[in-house]
């Protein structure tokens, strides 16, 4: 295992028209995971575009000047490769991996609807993507227990105004307005070669891939003017605790306890992802051994603490838990807030450092383990800190943060004065 986090060799370049191009070899097996980050994310949305980002990432499959609709799908998995894409308040992420030989394939796909998405969308492509999108919040967030829960904590977390305050997958109201001229001039502004990285990782070579990336976008113009996304990263403290009570159809209350840090990437942020693994990861954390083994009023299966990895801002670290049967969320309630507690005056102990470094590391390599999720990782560190190597301090400085560090981040963050406690009671306790 190396110390230093991240043990293949990575090569960088840049092109004239600013695409930034990450190379890092693996000859352990005839693969490779082609890896898009463009610096566009619900953060940079203005007013009235809410969810453009995420329907982008929608309209990338339908279609460009040299890719019949849903063809890129067919050509990458006809070759027996895998793709997808993901979208989330920082960044929109196009994932390929493909056997070694379709490595020209799947980057001039990636260069053909980088270039190309604009002249090729139609109105009856937008509407059809729209109402899949507005699907989708039906299904994944509305239409589900518990389902709204992050839509609800991002406006209590973050004021109007914020980059964060809205939900990636937007409003009805916004993707319902805007008109097919507004969304091609999204695209235009931010699906340009110099707002994006692109990643390779796998059996193949720089000079092969720095060849393949100058021969398909080398060509794509560079556009000067890409607008900055809003400064998110001072949220005064209010000194007042935000609650807000949910009464839905879900089988039993629940709780989300939330609080501001720092944002990922930083030394803060590190401290903060050691301390909830400490409270809320796994069979032997905090919150489980008081909570589901000990008072036995929260449901072991809904127990957890983690941190959302949000690079502009402070990001929250949340707490969440569900009743057991007979147990009022007002128990509940007091048990997460003494544990809570307890970890902000008093501390955390060495074995429970220890073993919440061994569960840090063990998915950090498991993470690294495949070609996809090394390119993800490169193509993060080299959008959000400019250096894909900066990758390798993250498992050393997880593994450097002390007892006393954690116990100073726990006095710090999680101060009953800022919290936001997201409330879900069962339809009938409303009467």
């Amino acid at each position: 295992m190396s110390v230093t986090g991240y043990p293949w060799p990575i090569e960088t370049t840049r092109l004239d028209n600013g695409l930034r191009v990450v190379v890092s070899v693996d000859r352990s097996a005839p693969v490779v995971a082609v890896n898009l980050w463009y610096d566009v994310g619900s953060r940079h949305e203005p007013d009235g575009q809410t969810g453009f980002a995420h329907l982008f990432e929608h309209l990338m499959f339908e279609g460009s000047v040299n890719v019949a609709k849903t063809e890129h799908m067919k050509l990458i998995q006809g070759a027996g490769g895998s793709l997808n894409a993901s979208t989330n308040p920082d960044r929109t992420n196009y994932f390929d991996t493909v056997p070694a030989e379709h490595l020209a394939l799947a980057m001039w796909l990636e260069a053909d609807r980088m270039g190309g998405l604009v002249p090729a969308l139609t109105q009856e492509t937008l509407d059809n993507q729209r109402e899949v999108v507005k699907n989708e919040r039906r299904q994944r967030y509305e239409n589900v227990p518990y389902g709204d829960a992050w839509l609800r904590l991002l406006p209590l977390l973050y004021p109007p105004g914020h980059p964060y305050h809205h939900p990636t997958i937007g409003s009805m109201d916004d993707l319902n307005a805007a008109d097919l001229a507004t969304f091609q001039a999204f695209h235009t502004t931010y699906y340009a070669p110099n707002n994006v990285v692109l990643t390779v990782v796998g059996d193949t070579s720089a000079d092969e891939v720095f060849s393949l990336a100058e021969r398909y976008f080398g060509a794509l113009a560079a556009r000067r003017d890409i607008p900055a996304a809003p400064d998110g990263r001072q949220v005064p403290a209010t000194g007042t605790p935000v609650r807000e009570t949910v009464r839905a159809a879900v089988p039993a209350p629940r709780l989300y306890l939330s609080h501001r840090t720092h944002p990922f990437g930083s030394p803060g942020y590190d401290a903060v992802t050691v301390l909830a693994a400490v409270l809320g990861n796994g069979r032997g954390s905090r919150l489980y051994q008081r909570l589901a083994d000990g008072a036995r009023i929260a449901q072991p299966d809904n127990l957890a603490a983690y941190g959302v990895d949000l690079a502009h801002a402070p990001a929250p670290l949340i707490v969440t838990a569900t009743t057991r049967p007979g147990v009022t969320v007002e128990e509940l309630e007091a048990g997460l807030v003494k544990v809570l507690d307890e970890v902000a005056t008093g501390g955390v102990t060495e074995a429970e450092l220890d073993r919440a470094k061994a569960l840090l590391t063990t998915n950090w390599w498991r993470g690294l383990a495949r070609v996809d999720g090394r390119a993800d990782l490169l193509s993060r560190y080299a959008t959000q800190f400019g250096d894909p190597a900066r990758a390798a301090d993250r498992l050393p400085n997880w593994l450097a943060v002390t007892t006393d560090r954690v116990a100073e981040i726990a006095a710090e963050v999680l101060s009953p004065q800022d919290r936001v406690t997201l409330t879900y009671l069962p339809e009938e306790e409303s009467a």
